[in-house]
């Protein structure tokens, strides 16, 4: 559909939350279109949230972009200027825009605020635009933002397909089970003390990733399978399969990170020291009751279960370094916030 021409302020206000993977993409096979290499699988978080508002307005010199209350400049603002073209482009619409977005967790610092932020930009511009998307086709038009943005347009635990195909029609995310699918299943979010911001973007990253690191081919040989079990293990809610594969396909995709030139090492002394702890209480326990991950940053997640949840909380929060813990459950899809005035 083509936005209406000829009128005046149109704005549309979305809302979209951040989603950890379980499994990783790092990488894409063409980044004109923004394929990634593989499949992925992630669960939405609730609580944690990014909110944005787009407006179009014929008045408007040239975008704006207003990020966190600080007007943004730079590459943030490229980034979102490069989306709203391609919605300017799909909708017909010709004005310039006000963006305005705030998150209420840590920006650029391996928790997500990508995926949550271009799903919400999606949701938002789409919509001020007149465009009206199926949540299929906002999952791939958010993916040019931040491929992980896919995943976040839908709640519960979600695959990302990666598709074959060179024109990327069967590239698109899609919702495997919802919020209430594992009501036993948190995920303990550990934030640590002086995480560093990241001074390179992900999607140049992984990149770097895909031409130097010799432990690349292998991890994406192992995925198909690796994808398969904790697929299967979500299915049956079995945490005696599903954290051991958490693990290690975390620690798959921190030895690809790590072994990129330049190195890629996103945990500080704190965050290993959290992994230890996972460990230890897995091997105490007698059998696997936890599972870290983490993402292109020094924060953790720790998947548990509700009734081991206030024993490991404890534990990790005698880890020197660890700012705070969080509890979440899985969480629900993007959504519009009010009508569009």
């Amino acid at each position: 559909m083509r936005g209406p021409e000829g009128r005046g302020s149109r704005s549309a206000t979305f809302e979209a939350r951040p989603n950890i993977a379980l499994v990783k993409y790092w990488g894409v096979r063409d980044r004109t279109r923004a394929l990634p290499y593989n499949s992925s699988l992630s669960v939405t978080l609730d609580r944690l949230r990014t909110r944005t508002r787009v407006r179009f307005d014929p008045k408007l010199g040239s975008d704006r972009v207003v990020l966190n209350g600080q007007e943004a400049s730079g590459g943030p603002r490229d980034g979102v200027v490069r989306f709203l073209d391609r919605v300017r482009e799909a909708s017909g619409e010709r004005s310039a825009a006000e963006v305005v977005s705030d998150n209420n967790f840590p920006t650029a610092s391996g928790m997500a605020s990508s995926a949550s932020g271009f799903a919400a930009l999606a949701g938002a511009a789409s919509r001020a635009a007149g465009l009206r998307l199926s949540p299929r086709a906002l999952s791939q038009l958010a993916r040019f933002g931040s491929g992980s943005a896919s995943r976040s347009v839908f709640g519960g635990f979600v695959e990302w397909r990666a598709g074959t195909r060179a024109d990327g029609a069967d590239c698109y995310a899609r919702p495997l089970y919802g919020p209430g699918h594992w009501p036993e299943l948190v995920d303990l979010v550990v934030l640590v003390r002086g995480a560093p911001v990241k001074e390179v973007r992900s999607q140049e990253a992984m990149q770097w990733t895909v031409a130097t690191s010799p432990e690349y081919a292998r991890r994406l040989s192992e995925l198909p399978r690796r994808l398969a079990a904790i697929r299967s293990a979500i299915a049956r809610r079995d945490p005696d399969r599903l954290f051991p594969r958490v693990m290690e396909e975390c620690d798959s995709f921190r030895s690809v990170c790590e072994t990129t030139r330049p190195s890629l090492d996103y945990l500080t002394v704190t965050s290993r020291a959290v992994l230890t702890e996972v460990r230890a209480f897995n091997r105490e326990r007698g059998r696997p009751r936890a599972a870290y991950t983490h993402d292109a940053g020094a924060h953790v997640h720790v998947f548990t279960l509700r009734r081991e949840a206030g024993r490991l909380r404890a534990r990790l929060a005698r880890v020197p370094g660890v700012e705070s813990l969080t509890l979440l459950r899985p969480g629900p899809a993007a959504r519009p916030l009010g009508p569009n005035v």
